[in-house]
């Protein structure tokens, strides 16, 4: 990570010979004892970030992360949801940054279309293996490290993401016992089910990497459809601020969501877009706290 890397950088014969004392490793050691709870997913998250974190920590010597991924394996454990790495921590070159934001926002979307429920043990896994990838792939110097966790998240999420197409289309109902009796098929689940969410920074408007990687995906899946006729595009914001403004800046979220996809040839008149400033929050909280979750754009299809 970019500040704990540059001290990392600074003081390498410190963090050698305090390795063996240094009291924060008491983390990891938390974590090792720890008894995880929460959901299915949650626990095995913090099993999965346990693994990353002795790996680096044991073999790769690496300290700073090592801390940093047992404090997310520790929040995991007591069932609090922990987000993937967000690529602005890393120091990451332009190729990089394009590649781990769409694959962020493929994640993403699987992540908030009911992966951790559905297959928790998958999305734990292509969560901590997308969070090995960018911690790799910024050392970029071990190419093996880089291609394995590369490969595994991968594979975790191409399960997730065909697992999550089973769930949408149910199967062809079986032949009526009578053949003379006519049965209408089911009808499969409609695409305007679907919600794609686009997360901005604090006090942002502005599209991130990962919130480009969701539109592509948005993009690549109305390509693919021809039932779609409108877009349903509304801004949110967490309830830091004050009512009038976060109502504004939701508002600029949107329009920014809306821009990008029109630049990729959707039609303007066919996004509908809306405020709701800190109305609508994922995450309940109080007054003037900050919360990623809830610092986003929702996007629906509808017919």
């Amino acid at each position: 990570m970019k500040n704990l890397k540059a001290l990392a950088l600074i003081l390498p014969t410190l963090f050698l010979l305090s390795a063996c004392s240094y009291e924060s490793f008491s983390e990891v050691e938390a974590l090792n004892n720890a008894q995880p709870v929460g959901s299915p997913f949650t626990q095995r998250l913090a099993t999965e970030y346990r693994e990353f974190a002795n790996t680096e920590l044991q073999e790769m010597f690496d300290y700073p992360d090592a801390l940093h991924f047992a404090r997310k394996g520790l929040a995991a454990a007591e069932g609090e949801m922990v987000m993937p790495e967000p690529l602005t921590d890393w120091n990451l070159s332009p190729a990089h940054v394009q590649e781990l934001g769409t694959a962020r926002g493929r994640l993403i979307n699987v992540l908030d279309l009911d992966a951790r429920d559905l297959s928790p043990d998958q999305a734990a896994i292509a969560q901590v293996r997308f969070d090995c990838w960018i911690e790799q792939q910024e050392e970029s110097w071990q190419a093996d490290d880089i291609s394995n966790c590369k490969t595994q998240f991968y594979a975790a999420l191409e399960t997730l993401e065909d697992q999550l197409k089973t769930v949408s289309t149910p199967a062809a109902p079986r032949p009526a016992a009578d053949p003379t009796l006519h049965i209408e098929p089911t009808e499969p689940m409609q695409i305007e089910n679907a919600l794609y969410l686009v997360f901005f920074d604090f006090d942002r408007s502005t599209l991130t990497t990962e919130g480009e990687g969701i539109i592509d995906v948005i993009i690549n899946e109305l390509n693919n459809r021809a039932d779609v006729q409108y877009l349903e595009v509304i801004g949110h914001t967490d309830t830091s601020g004050s009512k009038v403004y976060n109502q504004k800046l939701a508002l600029r979220r949107a329009k920014a969501v809306m821009d990008s996809l029109v630049t990729r040839g959707i039609p303007p008149e066919m996004v509908r877009m809306e405020s709701r400033g800190e109305d609508d929050l994922i995450v309940d909280t109080a007054d003037n706290i900050r919360e990623p979750a809830n610092r986003r754009v929702s996007i629906a299809f509808g017919k």
